[in-house]
């Protein structure tokens, strides 16, 4: 049972992930995310914590929508991971990009949140 209240936790913050780049939301995505993140994109560009959050946030790129299909979640101890396929649309420099690609995130327990610990994009 603990682990399925651990896994709708998860996915809670799977959502809240979602929303605050939808909203471009800095505060809710440095909450969101370990100081130590490492993130992966599917073009192979890795960032730290404090790249992804002033690039998720800085403007250049607005999401008009973000969704996550085949999504799943396990809880392994204090960790966790999650894989779903990213589908959106982003504009950016007047363009509409539509995207699609693997994603898989390993959350951590730290100081009683779910932490974003690492993310990493791939082609499907």
């Amino acid at each position: 049972m603990a682990d399925r209240v651990d896994e709708n936790a998860i996915v809670e913050a799977l959502e809240r992930y979602r929303k605050a780049l939808l909203m471009a939301d800095k505060a809710q995505l440095d909450a969101l995310c370990a100081d130590e993140m490492t993130y992966g994109h599917s073009s192979g560009m890795i960032q730290t914590k404090s790249e992804f959050v002033a690039d998720a946030t800085s403007g250049k790129t607005a999401w008009i929508s973000i969704g996550f299909e085949e999504q799943r979640s396990r809880v392994v101890g204090g960790a966790a991971v999650s894989r779903f396929v990213f589908v959106g649309e982003s504009q950016s420099g007047g363009k509409v990009n539509a995207l699609r690609f693997g994603a898989v995130m390993v959350w951590q327990m730290q100081g009683g949140y779910w932490k974003l610990l690492v993310r990493q994009g791939y082609k499907l």
